[in-house]
């Protein structure tokens, strides 16, 4: 069966009402990054910190998978997927596919704040000042805050190397080190990007270009791909 590596960012997840941080002001959901996704802004405000993640995860348990998220999980019935997501949401997972590697976290898991290596799933979308893990220390968003190591990325990268279709969904690889994935594709495995505004990447022209949308792009790709898995077998 063959290999086929999807990375996806932010905008598919836009498409089920999920706001991103890369909005033209910079902000996200009102707030600087800086307020809210660094290891300084939980030193200085941790309960504001954990109220802001608490109300993106109701959100995000609130979003539902679009025809995007559900056409990638389609894709398992004819090849061996593998999805790296810098998302943070779950839902590739809730639409149905079964082989997903987060980058930057999960917001519906929850993390010590001393040892990052320990998460634990959370029961409804609340993690309260004053949870704790078991090393005593409080429980917050398990999510890789800016500052912080990308422990996924190695493993990303081996993922990369053995694909043998690669296809880019809603990503402006403005986002290193996940923008540097792309680099450990072989050079002459079959490449897709799918999204509404491809911008000039570097080895872009290798690239078969989609712009559309995520919830239409996706689809029509999958459907072309699982055409051709029938035809070669």
């Amino acid at each position: 069966m063959k290999r086929i590596v999807v990375l996806t960012g932010a905008g598919i997840s836009a498409e089920s009402g999920l706001k991103t941080f890369r909005d033209s002001d910079g902000l996200w959901e009102g707030y600087n990054i800086e307020d809210v996704a660094t290891p300084q802004a939980w030193a200085r405000n941790p309960a504001m910190v954990q109220q802001f993640y608490n109300e993106r995860r109701k959100s995000v348990l609130e979003a539902k998978p679009n025809a995007a998220h559900l056409a990638l999980a389609g894709l398992e019935k004819a090849y061996d997927v593998t999805i790296v997501t810098q998302n943070i949401d779950d839902l590739h997972e809730r639409a149905g596919s079964t082989n997903v590697l987060h980058l930057h976290g999960v917001i519906t898991r929850s993390q010590s704040s001393l040892d990052p290596t320990l998460t634990y799933p959370i029961d409804g979308w609340e993690i309260k000042m004053g949870d704790k893990c078991e090393l005593g220390s409080q429980l917050r968003a398990h999510v890789v805050w800016f500052g912080e190591d990308v422990p996924m990325i190695s493993k990303a990268a081996q993922i990369c190397q053995k694909a043998d279709i690669f296809i880019l969904v809603g990503s402006s690889l403005a986002v290193y080190p996940a923008a540097g994935l792309v680099n450990y594709v072989r050079p002459e495995v079959p490449k897709y990007i799918v999204d509404p505004v491809i911008p000039d990447m570097q080895g872009g022209r290798h690239f078969t270009k989609i712009e559309e949308r995520a919830s239409v792009g996706v689809p029509k790709l999958v459907r072309e791909l699982i055409e051709n898995s029938i035809k070669s077998h």
